[in-house]
């Protein structure tokens, strides 16, 4: 129970994937003027070292974005997740550090926004309210995150984004997904929600997405990046986000994009993308 470190895992495909759906919603959101709420489940330290002992003994950075770091022919859109990240990185001379979900929320934050970013780890949860201490509209609090969907909706914005994106260490954590978007639409069906999960074994997967069908929300999009083609062997082969009230142009900015992905971080070919409905409007 909570051995899962990000620190091993940040910058790689999965990363990259999440991070661009995540800017593109909060893009989205930030096309009122009226503030909106943003809530983290699982936030990690909120930015990672990518010189530091646990990320190089893993390198996953190097195949996730390293790949796209010194691209010439990003699209708009991965260019503007780039450019998110050079701000850690002292105008993009280096890539030293990578941002978490909460530091990238936290650099594209308006005034009039508010965030709670969430995290149970003991050693994790310091270093996370020692990151954004000095922000005004984001509080980080040391809880379960998915107590928080039942905890705090509605927003007193009535608009937002939850990400969830748990370490999936215990099986338990497929059910619980479900169940946490059970209680967060109860209270505010208007909100954007959008899990990440890992693609481990495809039977995990589709635990999620059955349970999510059965649930009877509708509205909810899924988009899914393949390194390679699903395994019986140990490790992750693709990843995803299912996004529960997606923005309307968020299907066809994917659709877009996740060829380019697919070619740029994925150069033996043993890649693959879709994006589909789980289930229509």
């Amino acid at each position: 129970m909570l051995s899962y470190r990000h620190s091993f895992h940040a910058g790689n495909h999965a990363d990259v994937l999440k991070h661009i759906v995540q800017m593109l919603i909060i893009e989205n959101l930030q096309q009122k003027d009226k503030g909106f709420y943003y809530l983290d489940t699982h936030a990690g330290v909120g930015k990672y070292r990518l010189f530091s002992e646990e990320a190089e003994k893993t390198a996953e950075y190097l195949e996730g974005i390293a790949r796209l770091w010194e691209q010439k022919d990003l699209p708009e859109e991965i260019q503007r997740y780039v450019n998110l990240i050079k701000k850690l990185n002292y105008g993009g001379k280096e890539l030293r550090y990578y941002a978490g979900s909460p530091f990238i929320a936290a650099l594209m934050l308006r005034e009039q926004d508010r965030a709670l970013f969430t995290e149970l780890h003991p050693a994790d949860y310091p270093l996370l309210r020692n990151t954004f201490k000095e922000y005004d509209n984001i509080t980080t609090k040391r809880d379960n995150g998915f107590q928080q969907l039942k905890a705090t909706l509605p927003p007193k914005e009535r608009r937002g984004l939850v990400l969830i994106d748990p370490p999936y260490e215990l099986k338990e954590d497929y059910d619980l997904v479900v169940q946490a978007i059970v209680e967060g639409y109860k209270r505010f069906a208007t909100g954007i929600y959008a899990i990440w999960y890992p693609v481990v074994l495809r039977q995990q997967t589709k635990r999620i997405i059955k349970g999510l069908e059965d649930t009877g929300i509708r509205k909810i999009l899924q988009i899914e990046l393949a390194v390679r083609p699903d395994s019986d062997q140990r490790g992750m082969t693709a990843s995803g986000m299912i996004v529960i009230n997606p923005p309307w142009q968020l299907e066809s900015q994917m659709k877009q994009l996740l060829p380019y992905l697919v070619k740029t971080l994925v150069p033996e070919n043993t890649g693959s993308w879709k994006v589909s409905w789980i289930t229509p409007e």
